[in-house]
């Protein structure tokens, strides 16, 4: 804007100068028409500097505003600079970030690489796991659809995996012998039930079903266990221990019969031997005829008893007495229980020890009446070979009650048992045993210890000592 009215005034002047130029002429002339260069050199330097001034004075301001835009350029330039060295800097930190995150991210990677390898490895080790497992293995989602199905199921089944993954398990395997509502069972409640399918003497079967637990899908697994060959050899050991505790059985019978016929045999002997000879006494006759009636009476009396057990072994548990059943198993020892060398059980020192108050247990009455009976008998023998002859043969029997047991001592003061014995006591005897080592058969226990351990679910032991004698401790439960 600025120049443009300095071009107007320059023309404005240069059009007046124009105009005014005849009468400024004269001012430069004489008045004989002669030049006067004087005036004319005079005013070309006012002019002159005139213009010089001007020109000045312009290029003053020019250099103010050129100085001025400089600095305004320089402030630009200032700018611009820490501008670019903020975004220089920004940008840096940007790329060290990116290179960082670059990092975690190569990192995360490698970390997702080996966690997938270890999910991998885990996976596969599972499943080597599950198709090693000596049983069948069925997995089943919430709609029983077969999720899993090891190795052995494609053994036992004939069917691969591939056709049963994905299929609803009946439809996959229709001869299983599981039903619908036995799974949903489980489903339901999420409690492990098991289940024994059996046919008896071919094969038995112990099925286990139980839900998935914490786990984001509902499911649950199913194990069918083939055990055939472990049942068929529990029943076969234990048909050998009832085989034996009969024969334990029967041995201790045998030979509490055969004291009584043999006593019987030996008095018709020495009446036959005094028979044919001199003449009898009255009193002699009665006498042996008195011990054979008692002896026939004894023998009598084991029959009568070996009867009453054989018809009770179907009895269910009872609520009874313990020290009642004690009181009785001592009269019939009483009417069983002789030795051919004069000691009878009447004869021996019975001392009773029971508790006050004492509760009623559940038991087999009938079993627990042979246990004390076989116990009176090994301490009636044990009597008769004691070394002790001077002393007084006695048996201590007590009762006690102990937090939630009841606990039973019979004790005797007769030989007492080797270190052997106390180990083969309570073991069965079978029939390629040494009867030399440990207990004599009719000395064993192991009926016992079966019907107390086994049936009553109880604890039986022994303390010994071959000078003093035995103590049998007996462990009941109340409940």
């Amino acid at each position: 804007m600025k120049k443009y009215l300095f071009i107007a005034s320059q023309l404005f002047l240069f059009t007046y100068a124009c105009q005014a130029h005849a009468g400024f002429m004269h001012y430069f002339k004489n008045p004989d028409g002669s030049t006067k260069w004087q005036h004319i050199a005079n005013f070309s330097s006012s002019v002159l500097i005139l213009l010089l001034l001007i020109t000045a004075i312009f290029l003053f301001f020019s250099v103010r505003r050129a100085h001025k835009a400089n600095k305004e350029l320089k402030l630009i330039r200032d700018d611009l600079e820490q501008r670019v060295i903020e975004r220089t800097a920004t940008l840096d930190e940007s790329n060290r970030l990116l290179q960082r995150a670059n990092q975690m991210l190569e990192g995360e990677i490698s970390q997702h690489k080996e966690t997938t390898a270890l999910l991998q490895s885990s996976e596969a080790y599972t499943k080597s796991i599950l198709d090693s497992m000596p049983l069948m293995l069925i997995g089943l989602n919430k709609d029983l659809g077969v999720t899993q199905w090891n190795n052995w199921a494609e053994k036992s089944t004939g069917i691969p995996a591939d056709k049963v993954v994905g299929k609803y398990l009946w439809d996959a395997y229709p001869t299983i012998t599981l039903t619908p509502d036995q799974i949903n069972e489980v489903l339901e409640k999420g409690e492990t039930v098991t289940i024994k399918h059996s046919q008896r003497g071919q094969y038995y079967f112990d099925i286990t079903i139980y839900a998935l637990k914490g786990h984001r899908e509902t499911g649950l697994v199913v194990l069918v266990d083939d055990v055939t060959q472990q049942s068929k050899a529990e029943n076969l050991l234990i048909q050998r221990d009832k085989f034996s505790a009969m024969g334990e059985l029967a041995a201790a019978m045998a030979h509490d019969i055969n004291i009584p016929l043999r006593a019987i045999v030996r008095d018709i002997h020495e009446l036959r031997e005094n028979i044919s000879g001199e003449e009898i006494s009255p009193r002699t006759l009665t006498r042996w005829l008195d011990d054979a009636k008692e002896n026939s009476r004894q023998a009598s009396a084991i029959i009568s008893h070996l009867l009453e057990f054989s018809n009770s072994e179907s009895q269910e548990k009872q609520l009874t007495s313990i020290p009642n059943i004690i009181d009785h198993s001592v009269l019939i020892a009483g009417s069983m229980f002789s030795d051919t060398d004069g000691l009878k059980f009447k004869d021996i020192q019975i001392e009773r020890n029971y508790a006050s108050d004492l509760p009623q247990v559940p038991c087999h009455i009938s079993e627990l009446q042979q246990v004390f009976l076989s116990l009176l008998r090994h301490a009636c023998y044990s009597l008769v070979k004691s070394p002790k002859k001077s002393e007084k043969p006695s048996i201590n029997i007590s009762v006690s009650e102990f937090y939630d047991s009841m606990w039973i001592k019979i004790q005797h003061n007769g030989r007492g048992l080797t270190s052997d014995e106390q180990m083969t006591i309570f073991e069965p005897f079978y029939q390629n045993e040494a009867i030399s080592n440990g207990c004599d058969l009719e000395n064993r226990l192991s009926f016992s210890y079966f019907i107390i351990t086994e049936h009553h679910h109880g604890q039986m032991a022994v303390t010994s000592d071959e000078n003093v004698g035995s103590t049998f401790h007996i462990q009941l439960l109340l409940r």
